[in-house]
């Protein structure tokens, strides 16, 4: 039997940065409910291209849900046990013929293979931000590869980078207003640092909370996340068998920028359109 190798503190502190937001689903779901201009935007597409849809990376179902009650078969993929377990709470309140469009499975991005093909898979809310080296971008796009339909489309946003806010001080917190936490009910003193490492192009955020009502009860979550730059990201999808039809730097279909906060991508196999011809030859 194989001794399953230690984790280098690097990796240990990726995978805590990984992992620890999703331990808490109530306040994800709070803390992030603002944002709808995303869901909108994949549930026109998905409702536009019909067909079956597979969503990497779908957390609580913020978008899954939304898919489910446009009439669009989904199946949402995650590794938060927490975060599934928040989602089939949220599926059991959806009408009965919407939630029977909606299944959700346990698995790792990386690794998953559900032995079907999809028309359209999507990889949204800065999903490949947690992908830290080529391997694991190389093995994410493998998966996506084996379950994207010849004509189906590969769809995918992560934020852009922007210099000035990636040179921030590590050492100053920038607080913020106080927050409320519902996996509790209270409420918190909330500040941030932000610590970007350009050769990994990996930053840091530490989440810092402090009750209001006991300032010594507090506690940080730290969030790693892995930026790309726009000729970057086109490099691995081209070399990993994709083709960009569209980039766009924001949810509304704007232009892609250098003034842009989010790359919003399009892409299909490359060489299927021309392998079709070949076929109807």
């Amino acid at each position: 039997m194989t001794t399953p190798r230690k984790k280098t503190p690097r990796e240990a502190s990726l995978e805590r940065g990984t992992r620890a937001l999703y331990e808490r689903p109530r306040y994800y779901d709070h803390a992030y409910r603002a944002h709808k201009a995303d869901v909108a935007f994949y549930s026109a597409l998905a409702a536009k291209r019909g067909g079956s849809v597979l969503e990497l990376g779908a957390g609580t179902g913020r978008i899954t849900l939304a898919l489910a009650r446009a009439g669009v078969e989904v199946v949402g993929v995650d590794q938060s046990r927490a975060m599934l377990e928040r989602a089939a709470e949220r599926i059991e309140r959806l009408p009965a013929a919407a939630r029977t469009r909606v299944q959700m499975r346990a698995g790792d991005m990386r690794t998953i293979r559900l032995r079907r093909r999809f028309d359209l898979v999507i990889a949204p809310f800065n999903l490949f931000m947690h992908l830290f080296s080529r391997s694991d971008i190389e093995q994410a796009l493998a998966t996506v590869r084996a379950h994207l339909a010849p004509s189906g489309r590969f769809v995918m946003d992560v934020m852009m980078p922007d210099l000035g806010t990636l040179r921030r001080d590590p050492e100053r917190v920038y607080r913020c207003r106080p927050i409320f936490d519902p996996t509790d009910g209270k409420r918190y003193a909330y500040g941030e640092t932000f610590d970007y490492d350009a050769r990994s192009q990996v930053q840091t955020v530490r989440m810092m909370f402090q009750r209001l009502d006991r300032p010594e009860l507090d506690h940080t979550t730290p969030l790693c996340l892995r930026f790309y730059f726009p000729e970057e990201l086109a490099a691995l999808l081209h070399y990993n068998g994709f083709t960009i039809e569209h980039s766009f730097g924001d949810f509304d279909r704007s232009p892609l920028t250098e003034h842009s906060e989010h790359q919003v991508l399009i892409a299909r196999l490359r060489n299927t359109q021309s392998r079709a011809g070949r076929q109807r030859k």
